[in-house]
This record gives C-alpha cells, structure tokens and sequence, in this order.
C-alpha cells in the first residue's frame, strides 16, 4: 500500500506527520487521534486535520519500523473511519511535516532516515520546507535561494539581512534537517471556531455588532460543554472581494465566560476601525485552549460579574434542556430568527 511514492530506510526515524486532505468534523478528528494513541502515547494534536506521533521508544514496542506503522494507520484510519491520511516519517518535526506534505495523491507513506535528509531536502523548491511562510519565500525567491538546498548553502549573515535574526536562524536550521523542538502532547483540539456569514453585504455597524455577540455566546457555550477554556481570541473579518483582516489578542486569564470573552471579541472589532467596509463573514475563534480542570478560580469581589456567572451557568442548563437558541442576549434574536 504505498501507491507508489518512495520510501527510504526508517529504523532511526521517530518523527510522524499526519495530515488529513480534506478539514475533519471534531469528533472524526477526535476519531483519528484516537487511533493516533494506539501506536504512540505520545500524540500532539494539530487541529483541524493534522497530528505530531512520537515513535521513540514505540518502534520496538510494535516489533516493526515507522513505514510500515504508517501504512497500518492508513489501513485504521480507511477502514473504521472511511479517511485516508499522508503520512510523512522523520527524524525531526519540520522533516517529517515536509514529507507529509510532498504527498500529492489522498494519501500515501514518504519516509526519510537520518542519513538522508541533507539529499533529500536539497532539491526541494524552498516554499516546501515546513516552517517556511509564502512570504519568505518570496523573498528568498528574489534573492536567487530558490531550493532548500541553496537555503543550506548560503551564508548565515545574508539569510538575517533578508529574513531577519530569528527567522533567518530557524529557516536556516531547518533548512539542514536541524529542529530541537519538544513534543507537546496534547488529547484536546488546540482551537475552536464559530463563524456567521452575512445574507448581504453589510455596511451597519450595529447588525455586525450583534452578529460578534452572537458568536460570542455560541463560543463560549462550546468550550464550556467541552471542558475547555481559551488563553486567546482571533477574529477574522471578511470583506466583499474576497480580501480579509485577522488579528490575535490573549486573555488576561484563561476562560470561557461570555463576560471575557465578550469584552475582548469587542476590543478586536474596535482595532479594525471599520468605516465603510462591506462585510461578507465573521469568524471568532477561541485559540490556545486548556482543561478548564487547569484554570485557577480567581477570587472576585466583583459582586456583578459573580451574579452574571451564575447566571450563565442557569442558562447553560436550560439550553441543554431546550436547545441552544432558547435563551440569549435579546439583540441577538432577530439575527436567529432570520438565519
């Protein structure tokens, strides 16, 4: 089952990518973690279709190499879940993530051992490498680094002129198959987002308005139904033409109350300064996301914001009873009656 694309020694390889072609539901994605864990305690989830699996110490386990572990996953992942998944094998992150992604077809295995990750790297065009931003690569582009292997080659000192200290020092590195960076297991999706696409293009400022909060509420009763609170919120803004803004802010702490996370979706709307801008979408979504079991209860001498946190917990359960547009903001009403 390797349809064909090359494979290379794997004993020493211990890094697997696993990316999914097509966005996956939550609990498909869930699905395919899950089997993810059968092959490797160790499993960094990369919503909303790819994952990290650490093979380190796995290998001899299983009594078999990383090659063929990829295709009984493959087997797994078709046969239980009807999805096929590229898997890219190899020492490191960012080599394994390259491989996986050098995959054209549905799925497929490409692994690559230790020894040759110099040659194989080299004559990849340098937008490949994993880590690399289309931007960098134009610029690297421009420059005449047009492979990775020119990217290796180069010397340090030209690569920070263009790409600056930090970002010059990893594309470099990783440019030679070099990547220290620790796995971070984590069970749980690291993101969660809701989104409203206006009927029209709008121009009112008041309906966009209601339309964030409604996301707002819509986020944090997801995150509370899943144990979850987020350290971060991104809101993404899209225009008529097709164009669109994004911006990220954190949390002062960890949460999924509407009160906090309303206050900052609001805060980011306001950074967009929008006059006469045609609004076509919104998306809020809840970054960074822990165990609600790890947020600390911060004692609050704010009589109102408990009354409002007792309050949402009665209506969480009434919409657990009655659904999730029973109960809401009033202004917000029209807007689910219309949709």
């Amino acid at each position: 089952m390797n349809d064909g694309v090359k494979q290379v020694e794997t004993v020493r390889a211990t890094v697997m990518h696993v990316r999914c072609l097509d966005r996956l539901g939550e609990e498909t994605y869930r699905q395919v973690l899950e089997l993810l864990a059968g092959l490797s305690p160790v499993v960094q989830a990369l919503p909303p279709s790819a994952a990290l699996v650490e093979l380190k110490g796995t290998l001899r386990y299983h009594g078999t190499d990383a090659t063929h572990l990829g295709e009984v996953l493959r087997i797994r992942t078709i046969s239980r879940l009807g999805v096929d998944v590229r898997v890219g094998i190899g020492p490191t992150i960012t080599v394994a993530a390259t491989a996986s992604a050098q995959i054209t077809h549905p799925g497929g295995v490409l692994a690559v051992a230790p020894g040759e990750v110099a040659g194989w790297l080299a004559p990849l065009p340098v937008e490949a490498l994993h880590g690399i931003g289309p931007r960098q690569a134009a610029v690297l582009r421009d420059y005449g680094i047009h492979s990775v292997g020119l990217l290796a080659a180069v010397c340090p000192a030209t690569v920070q002129r263009l790409l600056g200290k930090k970002a010059s020092r990893l594309a470099a590195d990783r440019a030679r198959g070099i990547d220290p960076r620790p796995f971070v297991p984590k069970d749980l999706p690291a993101s969660a987002a809701v989104r409203h696409r206006f009927t029209h293009h709008t121009l009112d400022g008041a309906v966009v308005r209601t339309a964030l909060l409604d996301l707002v509420v819509q986020l944090g009763l997801q995150l509370r139904h899943r144990g979850q609170a987020a350290r971060a919120l991104t809101l993404t803004l899209c225009f008529a033409g097709g164009s669109a803004w994004e911006k990220t802010r954190r949390l002062p702490e960890p949460s999924a109350h509407e009160d906090d996370l309303r206050t900052l979706a609001y805060q980011l709307m306001d950074a967009a300064g929008l006059q006469r801008a045609r609004l076509t979408g919104i998306v809020l979504k809840g970054e960074d996301l822990i165990d609600a079991d790890q947020v600390a209860e911060q004692i609050s001498l704010d009589g109102a914001r408990e009354s409002r946190l007792v309050a949402e917990q009665a209506m969480d359960r009434i919409r657990d009873k009655f659904g999730p547009g029973s109960i809401g903001p009033a202004t917000v009403a029209p807007l689910r009656r219309a949709s």
